[in-house]
C-alpha cells in the first residue's frame, strides 16, 4: 500500500472514529499533497508525499513558535497533536550512529577532502537520509567533518 493510500485510509478510519483532531491533520495533508500534485502537474510517490509532511511539520512547528510567543497554549497544543499525526507517516528517523556512518561513507564515495566538496557529499547523503533526518543538522555535521580535515 503506498503512503497516500494509507493516508486516505486512515482519514475514513478518523472519520469513522469521529476523531476530529486527526481528522483535520489529515486532511490538511492531503490538501497539501493534491495542492502540489497540482501546481507540478504530477502524482506523487512515496518520497514526495514525504517531502510534503515534512514540510507540514516544520509549517506546525513554526506555528506552535509563535502561539507560544503570543501565550496561545491551546492552539500551540492543537498544531502539537496535528505534528503527532504527521509523524506517524514519516520513516522512523536515523540515530546520531547511523548519521556519523553514512556521512563516512559519502565522504569516502567522493573523495571529498575540503569544504569546497560539500555539495557532492550532500548530494550523496540526501537520498541515504531522505526524511529520516533534518538535512541542516547533517550539512552542519558535513561542514565540521570537512573543515577539520
Amino acid at each position: 500500500m503506498s503512503l497516500k493510500e494509507r493516508i486516505t485510509e486512515e482519514m475514513k478510519a478518523a472519520l469513522r472514529a469521529k476523531d476530529s483532531e486527526t481528522l483535520q491533520a489529515i486532511r490538511m495533508l492531503r490538501a497539501a499533497i493534491q495542492r502540489r500534485e497540482v501546481d507540478e502537474r504530477i502524482s506523487l510517490d512515496d518520497a514526495g508525499v514525504v517531502g510534503v509532511i515534512q514540510k507540514q511539520v516544520k509549517q506546525s512547528q513554526d506555528a506552535i513558535a509563535q502561539f507560544n510567543q503570543g501565550d496561545r497554549p491551546d492552539l500551540a497544543a492543537k498544531e502539537q497533536k496535528s505534528i503527532d499525526v504527521l509523524r506517524s507517516y514519516l520513516p522512523a528517523p536515523l540515530s546520531d550512529v547511523e548519521i556519523e556512518a553514512l556521512i563516512d561513507a559519502a565522504v569516502r564515495e567522493t573523495g571529498a577532502a575540503s569544504v569546497r566538496d560539500m555539495g557532492k557529499v550532500m548530494a550523496n547523503l540526501k537520498q541515504q537520509t531522505a526524511g529520516r533526518a533534518d538535512m541542516a543538522a547533517v550539512s552542519t555535521r558535513v561542514k565540521t567533518r570537512l573543515s577539520s580535515g
